[in-house]
């Protein structure tokens, strides 16, 4: 009924409904009139929450009332919200836990969340996010092929690179850092791993081969001695001391450069930090 295109009388919208039907279900039997009929009274109603603003237009074409009416884009009622207030409250006494520290930061997002939709007003937590970011809608697949331990057809191109090229991937981890993606694997027949950037991903497709055996200890704390996410096996662990001036290292603590190396505050006027 968006489609403004063409009028859709009764009958076209049981085609459309059986024609989907079967398209997506299989189910070849099709709809009756009664069952199309009562379902557009649902959807009007308040029943699902869509008051649907379902209009009749000369007595016999069917349409929305407001053109940018879709049932993807309701809102939230007082019950959900409600609802998700009282889940809220029940996460914020589990986040100070060890077990649930990552808790912390979806608890204030879920929160956030939840005032907007309450209020209307502008949110309060400003979340790092770049808009531009390249090659996102690949982190689901890559994800379901690590999960399912699934090879990937990848057509990825370099910075370095003039053209793509395409080879057969087994994606062991995804990565993180600063706002981009990047996923952790082995090109087919390799044994070394290597680090592919998300955003330089052309196409990707799920295979049927199976991943070879991995060390999970082994990727697990492959990002353990580096800043960052460039490692170089070969390249020897170093240990470096920072010499921070006095009055910076208050900041220089709160905000460890790794996490294997706290800083301690020294008692001298200069502060070193290990």
């Amino acid at each position: 009924m968006r489609n403004r295109a063409r009028n859709w009388t009764i009958d076209d919208l049981i085609d459309s409904c059986s024609e989907a039907l079967y398209e997506f279900e299989g189910i070849d039997k099709g709809v009756s009139r009664r069952t199309v009929q009562m379902d557009i009274q649902l959807m009007r109603s308040e029943k699902l929450g869509y008051n649907a603003p379902i209009i009749v237009r000369e007595k016999k074409f069917y349409t929305y009332e407001d053109p940018e009416y879709s049932i993807t884009n309701i809102p939230l009622t007082q019950q959900d919200l409600g609802k998700l207030s009282e889940v809220v409250e029940i996460l914020r006494q589990f986040k100070g836990f060890s077990h649930f520290k990552e808790l912390s930061g979806m608890v204030q997002k879920l929160e956030d969340k939840v005032h907007v939709s309450k209020t209307h007003q502008r949110p309060i937590i400003d979340l790092e996010k770049n808009e531009s970011l390249k090659g996102i809608h690949f982190i689901d697949p890559i994800y379901r092929a690590i999960q399912q331990r699934k090879c990937l057809s990848i057509e990825y191109q370099s910075f370095k690179a003039r053209k793509s090229q395409e080879f057969t991937f087994q994606a062991s981890l995804l990565k993180e850092y600063r706002n981009r993606w990047f996923v952790l694997g082995r090109k087919e027949g390799k044994v070394t791993y290597m680090l592919l950037a998300l955003d330089r991903i052309e196409a990707l497709n799920i295979t049927n081969s199976l991943l070879m055996l991995e060390d999970d200890q082994f990727i697990s704390s492959y990002f353990d001695k580096v800043l960052g996410v460039s490692v170089n096996p070969n390249e020897p662990a170093q240990r470096i001391i920072l010499h921070v001036q006095h009055e910076s290292a208050p900041y220089v603590m709160t905000k460890p450069i790794h996490h294997e190396r706290p800083f301690y505050l020294a008692k001298a006027p200069s502060t070193i930090g290990r």
